[in-house]
């Protein structure tokens, strides 16, 4: 696994701005030709991307240090991207950061161009926990064509419409995201949701699960006892997500884990 912290200017944020990004290499018998194969760096292609969002208080950092990302991204070969949503809640902030703007366009277009990552629809993934699940959703319930599915992790959502305490930056209600990118004729994906059922947020994502079952939305729900808003779930949940995501790349079981 190469891992880069890249710090770089955005031109819809304005100012420099820091992501860290994974790339899966060669195992280690295959990279250094222990199998009795040429040791090589070049791949097979292009890597199919996860964009990875934190919750509140977080940064691009916070997802490697307390879970096993890295390592489920190597033995899945699939790219990570995360990046500092500076409690924004990645939608543009009325006289501030637009967020929505660098995640839709600026933000692929950089790790697109500078690594060895595929831009193609089927092969790109999104999601998050707690406040980076409501983003997650957010970005892909209202641009379904961009993303093969979305996981949302312990989301803070905002179903009832009203703006809630942990959700300062009045999040859209993701029901009228739905609704209006079927309105367009646009197909949600798969959506994967997981909540601990002693979270605070589990009500209302149980709710839009529901919601999404109602209007034929492929959605896969895991309410879990036992788990409160915490890292050890998180670390558990993402693991089964990249499980779950449909995988039609050209790396999908060739890592160590054969999936």
């Amino acid at each position: 696994m190469a891992k880069f912290q890249c710090n770089f200017i955005s031109y819809v944020l304005t100012r420099a701005v820091d992501i860290t990004v994974v790339i899966p290499t060669a195992t280690i018998p295959e990279a250094l030709g222990l199998d009795g194969s040429k040791a090589s760096h070049i791949g097979k292609g292009k890597y199919p991307v996860l964009y990875l969002l934190h919750g509140v208080g977080n940064n691009h950092a916070t997802w490697g240090g307390y879970s096993n990302i890295e390592l489920f991204a190597e033995e899945r070969n699939i790219a990570v991207v995360m990046i500092s949503g500076e409690n924004r809640f990645y939608r543009s902030v009325p006289g501030g950061d637009d967020y929505y703007r660098f995640i839709e366009e600026e933000l692929p277009e950089f790790v697109t161009n500078m690594f060895p990552v595929s831009r193609e629809p089927e092969h790109t993934y999104i999601a998050g926990l707690s406040m980076g699940g409501a983003g997650a959703l957010m970005h892909g319930l209202a641009n379904p064509e961009k993303f093969a599915a979305i996981g949302a992790l312990s989301s803070a959502l905002a179903i009832s419409g009203s703006v809630k305490a942990n959700n300062p930056w009045g999040m859209p209600d993701p029901r009228e995201t739905v609704e209006n990118s079927m309105k367009e004729g646009k197909k949600i994906p798969p959506v994967y949701m997981a909540c601990g059922e002693p979270d605070g947020n589990h009500p209302e994502n149980l709710a839009f699960q529901e919601f999404l079952e109602e209007k034929g939305v492929q959605v896969t729900w895991d309410s879990v006892p036992g788990f409160g808003h915490e890292w050890r779930f998180w670390n558990i949940q993402i693991e089964k997500f990249l499980d779950w995501i449909p995988r039609t790349d050209g790396y999908a079981g060739c890592g160590l884990r054969k999936i």
